[in-house]
């Protein structure tokens, strides 16, 4: 009778952790390629510890890629490339989803997205504001600085990526032309939001800042 009980347990256990690993995959699937997650990500399907089997054995039959130490994607595949890595941009929202912070794009890699320099940098740097800590994914080290709440206050706001792009540009550099690249790439909102946000730039930025979001050039 007890090793009846016991099969009959075992099956359950199996029938339980192949349910949850279905859907986890479903899920996963669901967000399509590119999708970068961590296991709180998934809280909603199962206990920490099946959720870390699941994930296990979805990377060893190789239906998910393992980034690092608690950070999976679903990858894109490129026909000659093969799978390619996430953007950064990705993996730091997956990192501040898991761990409830705030982050903010920094230094060169700010400006660049703002297409204010060509320079595409060797390490991403994010403020936050929680502890620092480097991350490397394959040949990409993205790099978290602890902020002060000041410059965290616009984090995630189109004005938080502008005031740091020109932090990193610096007053002397920030040129017309600069300015002119900032008033064709921001939409009417983002320069509204720049405005409202002008109390958290430093007393240098406000003339920049006053240029940029006035009308855009015919």
């Amino acid at each position: 009778m007890l090793k009846k009980k016991i099969v009959f347990l075992t099956l359950l256990i199996h029938f339980i952790d192949v349910s949850i690993t279905k859907k986890i995959l479903s899920h996963i699937n669901k967000h399509g390629e590119g999708y970068v997650f961590t296991p709180v990500d998934l809280l909603s399907f199962g206990t920490p510890h099946s959720i870390g089997m699941a994930l296990l054995r979805l990377e060893r039959k190789k239906k998910i890629r393992r980034l690092a130490h608690g950070l999976y994607d679903l990858p894109k595949k490129h026909q000659t490339l093969g799978d390619l890595t996430p953007s950064p941009d990705v993996i730091a929202a997956a990192l501040a989803r898991r761990d409830c912070i705030q982050i903010q794009p920094s230094g060169a890699y700010a400006a660049n997205l703002l297409r204010l320099s060509d320079q595409v940098p060797a390490k991403i740097i994010y403020l936050s504001n929680a502890s620092p800590r480097i991350i490397k994914i394959g040949n990409q080290t993205i790099q978290f600085l602890k902020s002060s709440m000041r410059r965290m206050t616009t984090a995630g706001r189109i004005s938080g990526l502008v005031f740091e792009a020109l932090r990193y540009i610096g007053k002397k550099n920030t040129t017309e032309e600069k300015i002119d690249v900032l008033r064709e790439l921001l939409s009417e909102q983002d320069r509204y939001q720049l405005n409202e946000d002008l109390k958290f730039a430093p007393i240098w930025m406000h003339k920049i800042i006053h240029s940029i979001v006035g009308a855009k050039k015919a």
